[in-house]
């Protein structure tokens, strides 16, 4: 067979392998359009004066408290149901606790609501992920996190502008929002099924009384440090640059219609960057992405910090070019790991990392907004900018060091 045609075998095949992904990304990007319209619906509702301080701030704090959750509780279902099983019990809690907005308006009751959807977001995430991982190869599994990432970031896009058309003050806000999360079951109605997954191996039996290991954040450290830090820092980045970027707009000046262009600019870097990004880690080292990416989101936080804010249009190009890097890490890095793991450690890796994301998550706005009181809005790009430094830096080690190889890869787990 010639190349040309050997080109044409493989172009149709990774074509197949990608439509089959149409069933699952369908669901999820239903899903999170409804988590995104609750998300803003639930902000909107607490701002409503007469609502005690403490009470807004239970329910908010609810959804990141049910996302570490749903990390860790994914793995035994997934083990004992399977991939599109567990989905459907997961949708299935995602619709209960939509719905629950629709039928009351108690707010303290919205704090369960809150938990179960950060919980069935989370263990989305991670059924997904390991799916891909295990269903993905090699040479095309960076282009699938992509479209996976481009799915999650046109459905939360597609739900702000929902809201918008819906009304944030509308009654019928929720009802919509559940209305999206019960059209995620029309794949699985329709008959629509995940193609089967190649056979995992066993995890061999434990002996009496030793405690069941699990792989954890330092067992995927010692077979992928790069990747360890590179998820803890989109936690970060994800997070921060959404919260507070309309804070830093308004710190240093910007108009409120500018500062919503701005935080929209980093959305749509992030989209369109995904595609090409997950192509281009397919036909190269990803260790080396990995350290172009945190050194191009290095000198775009440097540039934001010591010259952004001489000039407004440079200011929309730095932002552009940061959310085209930051934003494009966490797929990268994410098929790094999978390519040097087990396949039966692919369910485990995928809730540690989603943990070690969402632990950025919760834990650094707090850090970010009081480094800007201190040392003013330049100062939120100490923080990001640290981040983007962590992930060169090991980078750079993982390059360095001799690649674990498979025998060492499969010994490699930790007990947490």
């Amino acid at each position: 067979m010639g190349p040309i045609a050997q080109t044409a075998m493989r172009f149709w095949r990774n074509a197949e392998r990608s439509r089959a992904l149409l069933p699952i990304m369908a669901s999820i990007c239903l899903a999170c359009i409804g988590s995104a319209m609750l998300t803003t619906a639930v902000s909107f509702y607490l701002g409503k004066p007469g609502i005690a301080p403490e009470v807004v701030q239970t329910v908010l704090t609810a959804y990141p408290v049910g996302f570490l959750v749903g990390c860790l509780m994914t793995r035994p279902l997934v083990a004992r149901y399977g991939h599109e099983r567990t989905f459907a019990l997961i949708l299935a809690t995602a619709l209960l606790s939509a719905a629950g907005f629709v039928f009351t308006d108690f707010v303290p009751s919205w704090f369960c609501f809150r938990l179960l959807g950060g919980m069935s977001m989370a263990s989305m995430f991670v059924v997904c992920e390991s799916w891909i991982n295990l269903y993905a190869e090699q040479h095309n599994r960076g282009a699938m996190f992509s479209i996976y990432m481009l799915t999650t970031a046109i459905a939360v896009l597609l739900g702000q502008i929902l809201v918008a058309l819906v009304g944030p003050r509308s009654p019928h806000l929720f009802s919509v929002a559940a209305v999206m999360v019960l059209l995620a079951f029309v794949p699985k109605v329709a008959g629509l099924r995940w193609p089967a997954l190649p056979s995992v191996p066993a995890e061999p039996a434990p002996t009496i009384g030793a405690r069941a290991a699990r792989l954890g954040p330092l067992a995927l450290f010692k077979l992928a440090p790069v990747t360890v830090v590179a998820i803890f820092q989109a936690g970060i980045t994800n997070m921060n640059i959404f919260v507070l970027t309309p804070i830093y707009g308004t710190q240093i000046g910007l108009s409120a219609s500018a500062t919503v262009w701005l935080v929209t600019t980093v959305s749509i870097a992030g989209m369109l960057a995904q595609t090409p990004v997950g192509w281009l880690s397919d036909r190269f080292d990803r260790r080396v992405m990995l350290l172009v990416q945190g050194l191009l989101a290095v000198t775009a936080c440097a540039s934001i910090a010591w010259v952004g804010t001489l000039s407004v249009p440079l200011l929309f190009v730095l932002f552009f070019l940061y959310g085209a890097t930051a934003l494009t890490i966490y797929p990268v890095a994410m098929a790094f790991a999978a390519s040097q793991l087990p396949v039966r450690h692919m369910v485990a890796a995928s809730g540690t990392l989603l943990l070690l994301y969402s632990i950025g998550n919760v834990a650094t706005p707090g850090v970010a907004a009081g480094l800007m009181v201190h040392l003013g809005p330049p100062a939120m790009f100490l923080l990001l900018g640290g981040g983007a430094v962590l992930v060169t830096l090991a980078a750079c080690y993982n390059l360095l060091r001799r690649p674990a190889s498979a025998p060492i890869a499969q010994t490699v787990e930790e007990q947490v």
